[in-house]
């Protein structure tokens, strides 16, 4: 990016505020004490709302016998929050001015996503997209104006840029109409085009010039959006709990998968937060991967909240499934979210083979945890509690040898 391309910041990093209305120029990567705004919190607490609604109908999917179907439509829900939710963080990264018509043009997106939240009931019990669409529409066309606001500041390459992204916005959009206007068999397969051709915008949109998003400034952005994702998992958790200790006195049953599911949580959070993962992003490629990577790692993340309240429900008797299917509903989210925070962060700061086989490890082990019935979730939560430990044992030994003098470590 030329100097001709910086905004003015203030000390602080942010663009320096003046008029109401100021010309959408890029961010330099440069910039020092690079935070997240107020507004993308708001944002963020916003989005988790849908991510909520798509977790409840979830729950009832499963708890019902129809984990095939619930999956689909949880997958396919959450990737539109998702998606929307990327692309606008990786664009605020970029080219957040912070000025009136920007946040308004914010606000749009997240009268967009309650839209979404909106129709997700509809989505699942009636396979009825059209409100789930509107509200995505909403979202894209408030991010393509937001694009095609940063082409009219730009020049050249990178004016030919955001003009791609705003016409692949926009042609994406009509290409899920087919999720409302096609028959029901042939959605699965919309669905699969279209992620295709969503994931495929930014690739072609920055091949001839790359945006100058921000990394510690993504790194946190996608740090903070994992934390609120956890939270809503606790959240509905207790709630379940709490729901059914007071219809059922079933404490007894309860307890183990509490605590359990207080483990997974807890070692989660450790596990994505044990590395400085921004040192890496230094390209569009390892980037790209790395963010596309995050629905496996949010998906997963909110499908461990389900799965808990499936696995109360069960223990009181009120879902109709087995209770290896109510542990399965646990341990398989856990097992998927750990193997995607491996293959994203711990893997790239990883030394030596027995550093990089405990994660993998403990996914093969928590899945075997599915079979100890009433017991499963516990065992789930003490297998992931105890790969913390055991990483953090790795760690300190090895920083013990680099540290000791040369004569000790060769002794050791």
């Amino acid at each position: 990016m030329t100097s001709g391309s910086r905004q003015s910041t203030a000390p602080s990093g942010r663009p320096a505020r003046s008029a109401p209305l100021r010309r959408l120029t890029a961010r330099g990567r440069e910039e020092s004490h690079r935070v997240a705004s107020p507004l993308e919190l708001f944002f963020d607490l916003c989005f988790v709302v849908a991510i909520a609604q798509a977790g409840v109908q979830l729950v009832h999917a499963l708890a019902e016998g129809h984990a095939g179907q619930g999956i689909l439509d949880y997958a396919m829900v959450f990737f539109a929050i998702w998606w929307a939710w990327m692309n606008f963080s990786w664009f605020a990264s970029a080219y957040d001015n912070d000025d009136a018509l920007y946040r308004v043009v914010t606000l749009v997106q997240i009268a967009g996503v309650l839209v979404l939240a909106a129709g997700v009931s509809r989505a699942f019990d009636d396979h009825d997209f059209l409100v789930v669409w509107l509200g995505y529409l909403i979202m894209r066309l408030a991010m393509a104006s937001q694009w095609l606001r940063a082409a009219r500041s730009a020049r050249g390459s990178e004016r030919t840029m955001a003009l791609r992204y705003a016409g692949g916005v926009l042609l994406c959009q009509v290409g899920w109409l087919g999720l409302v206007l096609l028959p029901e068999p042939a959605r699965p397969w919309v669905f699969l085009v279209m992620v295709v051709a969503e994931l495929a915008v930014p690739a072609v949109a920055e091949k001839d010039y790359a945006t100058s998003w921000h990394p510690h400034h993504i790194a946190e952005r996608y740090g903070l959006f994992t934390i609120i994702v956890l939270g809503e998992t606790i959240a509905a958790a207790t709630v379940a709990v709490k729901s059914a200790v007071d219809e059922h006195n079933a404490l007894g049953e309860l307890l183990p998968i509490a605590a359990g599911g207080l483990l997974i949580v807890f070692s989660a959070w450790w596990i994505y937060f044990v590395v400085p993962i921004h040192g890496h992003l230094r390209s569009n490629r390892q980037a790209f991967l790395w963010g596309y990577g995050h629905y496996l790692v949010f998906a997963s993340a909110a499908a461990i909240g389900a799965g808990l309240e499936v696995a109360v429900e069960q223990a009181v008797g009120k879902a109709h499934i087995s209770t290896m299917s109510a542990s399965a509903a646990v341990t398989l989210p856990t097992a998927l979210y750990l193997i995607s925070v491996w293959a994203l962060h711990a893997r790239h700061f990883k030394v030596g083979i027995a550093q990089q086989l405990v994660l993998p490890t403990t996914a093969l082990l928590v899945i075997c945890c599915t079979f100890l019935g009433e017991w499963a979730v516990l065992a789930a939560g003490l297998v992931s509690a105890l790969a913390v430990v055991v990483g953090v044992t790795l760690t300190a030994r090895m920083v013990a040898r680099e540290s000791a003098p040369p004569e000790t470590a060769a002794a050791a």
